[in-house]
């Protein structure tokens, strides 16, 4: 098995401008390479630069069938297909150019063929063949999909091309099927692993660059997953009391329903829907958004997208360290609220949701990530803070403070509900 450090894609053919475009870093660009596993810190651009590869392929190579996965069709939706409109702006082009199927999932470029799906039901491949196959954050297969993905990789090449898989992920854990039974196992030959790290990405904001050199003060196992893309493990775990289920619940099930907004630019701004069970002990979560670069016209827009008119007075609990931004959602005509801060109001907050009974969405990609990596500070010593790592937690500060708020704090006094 080969193992590279990242390098930064360039096209051979493009002009100068569209290079420093497409400048992002990827070592597999020129690989022959059948398995080609990204494993990476967050911000070095795995999924950015490796659908930089398979767009130009789509565009420059001839009769290849390509398909782009993630393990549920929403969060698909809501992550690779937007990156692949941007991609294809940084060549010139748009997706209404592409000749495409009503439902945008399938595109056509000369006689080529790219599909976007989910591979929540692995028989949905068979009978099929392809050249090229990405499954986005890898970590959420498991062993059985890969190898059935990995029979279908198997479309004819007419130009003497190898066909190939892409692998991007956070290596969050040491004893995943990828390491095990993929990296570290002889019997896959053809193998190239690419290591990338947020310094590798020179595009990378500098507040986002400040919160991965942080990690290092904050803790060891985020800093070696996320800022420096080496292998962690499932530690010092903040929640274990929940549950992923597939539906929302049957209206009999809850008795009312709020949602919890934390905003961002960088970072990215983030609302979740929480319906409440009538005995308030246990709660089904929705996320609802989960996108960077929104300003707060932006961010409105989105909501009035998402939220059913109907909704617009259910509680909205935001940051209350944005009170303009909240004014502003208040004036556009959402029930919008800060939420209640005081100085203990996180680890008061986290305790009491640890009382309550949490289902999370299956579809609900981005609070899946967090919730499980969610984890305490930990010191120099090793010793355990009482305080979360400040990182990765945009879902899980939205959901804190919205049942925190709504719920928890001052018990004795009247909430505000509905306008």
């Amino acid at each position: 098995m080969i193992t590279v450090q990242a390098t930064r894609v360039y096209w051979e053919n493009a002009p100068p401008s569209e290079v420093e475009k497409a400048g992002y870093p990827f070592g597999a660009a020129g690989s022959d390479c059948r398995l080609n596993i990204n494993r990476g810190g967050g911000g070095s651009s795995k999924s950015h630069s490796i659908m930089q590869v398979l767009v130009k392929k789509f565009l420059t190579e001839k009769k290849k069938n390509i398909l782009i996965i993630r393990k549920t069709l929403p969060s698909l939706r809501l992550s690779i297909f937007p990156l692949f409109k941007k991609v294809l702006e940084e060549f010139g082009l748009n997706d209404r150019e592409l000749k495409s199927e009503r439902t945008m999932m399938n595109f056509y470029y000369e006689k080529n063929f790219l599909h976007f799906g989910g591979f929540d039901d692995p028989e949905k491949i068979k009978s099929t063949e392809w050249n090229y196959a990405w499954p986005e954050e890898a970590t959420e297969m498991n062993l059985n999909d890969f190898k059935i993905l990995n029979l279908y990789v198997r479309a004819p090449s007419l130009d003497g091309r190898p066909n190939q898989l892409f692998f991007s992920f956070n290596p969050v854990d040491e004893y995943h099927w990828l390491k095990t039974e993929l990296l570290d196992n002889p019997s896959y030959d053809g193998k190239k692993e690419i290591v990338s790290t947020y310094k590798d990405n020179p595009f990378l904001p500098q507040e986002i660059i400040d919160q991965y050199n942080k990690l290092e003060q904050q803790d060891m196992n985020f800093f070696r997953i996320y800022a420096l893309g080496e292998w962690g493990r499932l530690e010092n775990l903040i929640f274990t009391n929940y549950d992923f289920c597939p539906t929302e619940p049957q209206k009999e099930l809850y008795n009312e329903a709020i949602r919890g907004l934390d905003f961002g630019y960088n970072n990215p701004s983030a609302l979740v829907k929480i319906f409440i069970s009538n005995n308030q002990e246990e709660v089904w979560e929705k996320e609802e958004l989960y996108a960077s670069n929104l300003t707060n016209r932006d961010l409105i827009e989105e909501m009035k997208k998402i939220i059913p008119e109907s909704e617009w007075n259910f509680p909205i609990y935001g940051d209350p360290a944005e009170p303009d931004r909240i004014e502003e959602i208040r004036s556009a005509g959402f029930n919008c609220i800060p939420q209640r801060r005081s100085g203990n109001s996180v680890k008061n907050g986290i305790d009491f949701m640890k009382t309550l009974r949490c289902h999370i969405l299956e579809t609900s990609y981005n609070l899946k990530k967090e919730i499980q990596a969610y984890s305490w500070k930990t010191d120099r010593n090793g010793r355990l803070l009482d305080e979360p790592v400040k990182f990765l937690d945009h879902l899980m500060d939205a959901r804190r403070g919205a049942l925190w708020t709504h719920l928890g704090a001052d018990m004795g006094q009247a909430k505000i509900r509905y306008i």
